[in-house]
């Protein structure tokens, strides 16, 4: 690869403050994904229930849903970096608590929802703060650089996380999983304490409705933008059961164990990395909305062709599709969301955007847990890949305001 290509895929590096946070999350994120191996691995493995582990996704999910938009007008209002840290903090003392109580014999479920839903309410808060905060990192030219790389260092994660939490999970046990995940945290913490980039809010006297109804009303008064977040929100309420219920395939349909479950997870973080690199590498590139709308196909297909398939070989390819279309999507829309908002609405219109893109994963999970049992987890999750190529086709044929972006 010429040395000019990779200069124009890793451009925000560039940047001191996006490198420090970039190797920060991945830290984290990495952890966070063995964490959530070892968590749905024991939840199935205490309970075999399918209904738990879509309800431990919706307990996760719910406060963003619920608080997020709060979240972003906090963004606004107050240092966003402070947010994060505090954010942090309640995450590492979560995964601490968990690797406690299973080091003790956890023999129950509810203590591990509940602790789920702790850490979706500090990410309902850290969530905005994040996103509002990476663009204001790098200049705007180099904004969708810069998203994109963040995407991979999300992916990496996704790749390298579960497949050393297949490995722990099997040598080691669950509770190694939590703890290296509570460890992950300090480096985010550090990272935050060392970027120079400081967000100083400008005063208001608005109340906090009043704030949250002007980011509500900025959205409404870009017709783009409203079809960008309905699009963000049926992409994940339809495309994140398929990653809850792979431990359903591996235990009932392949009949393996958690390394197979982990490499499952881990080539479909090899495919994330590949779109979002691919993503970075065409920078600012015109006609967005058309290409998430092509990839949004190819999800939907990926998805189908997963949950149909009995091969091993085979559902590895379908994942790696599936991460490189998922992400491609993200990535694009995430893109055109930051590019179109302004740095003083930043934190309340990507509360939004990440109430919708979030708020889908626990309205998705809840929904296919009290059917999945009556479909079973294949027939559900093929009937979803379809609905997402017909969703679409009818952003790219009827309701167009995505596809001219």
């Amino acid at each position: 690869m010429k040395t000019s290509t990779l200069r124009r895929i890793f451009k925000a590096f560039h940047y001191r403050d996006f490198r420090l946070m970039w190797v920060g999350a991945c830290t984290s994120s990495i952890g966070t994904w063995m964490q959530i191996v070892a968590q749905g691995w024991l939840i199935y493995r205490l309970s075999h229930s399918a209904f738990l582990l879509a309800l431990d996704q919706f307990l996760g999910g719910i406060p963003i849903f619920l608080f997020s938009l709060i979240g972003g007008v906090v963004a606004d209002r107050i240092e966003r970096r402070k947010i994060l840290l505090a954010s942090q903090y309640v995450q590492m003392a979560s995964a601490a608590i968990l690797t406690v109580l299973v080091a003790n014999g956890l023999t129950h479920v509810w203590p591990i929802l509940c602790l789920s839903f702790m850490s979706g309410l500090a990410q309902a808060f850290g969530g905005p703060a994040y996103s509002a905060l990476i663009p204001t990192l790098v200049d705007r030219e180099d904004m969708p650089n810069a998203i994109a790389l963040n995407s991979i260092q999300f992916n990496l994660a996704v790749t390298i996380g579960p497949a050393l939490a297949g490995q722990a999970l099997a040598k080691l046990g669950e509770k190694w999983c939590f703890g290296l995940n509570a460890l992950s945290f300090l480096a985010p913490i550090i990272t935050l304490l060392m970027i120079r980039t400081r967000f100083l809010p400008a005063s208001t006297g608005d109340s906090m409705f009043t704030s949250l109804k002007q980011g509500i009303k900025f959205v409404r008064k870009q017709g783009s933008m409203e079809a960008l977040i309905v699009l963000a929100f049926c992409m994940t309420a339809l495309a994140m059961p398929m990653r809850t219920y792979i431990p359903v395939f591996v235990k009932d349909i392949f009949h393996r164990g958690p390394e197979t479950y982990g490499n499952l997870l881990s080539f479909m973080g090899i495919g994330s990395i590949a779109g979002s690199l691919m993503v970075a590498g065409m920078g600012n590139i015109r006609r967005k909305g058309r290409f998430a709308i092509s990839m949004l196909i190819c999800l939907g297909a990926a998805i189908a062709g997963f949950s149909l398939s009995r091969k091993l070989p085979l559902s590895y390819v379908m994942l790696v599709l599936v991460g490189a279309s998922m992400m491609s999507v993200f990535a694009t829309v995430t893109s055109l969301v930051q590019l179109i908002t302004t740095n003083e609405m930043r934190g309340r219109v990507m509360s939004v955007y990440n109430c919708a893109f979030r708020g889908g994963m626990p309205m998705g999970n809840l929904l296919s847990g009290w059917i999945v049992p009556i479909f079973t987890a294949p027939v559900v999750l093929s009937v979803n890949g379809l609905l997402l190529i017909l969703m679409a086709l009818y952003f790219l044929l009827i309701q167009r305001r995505v596809a001219t972006l």
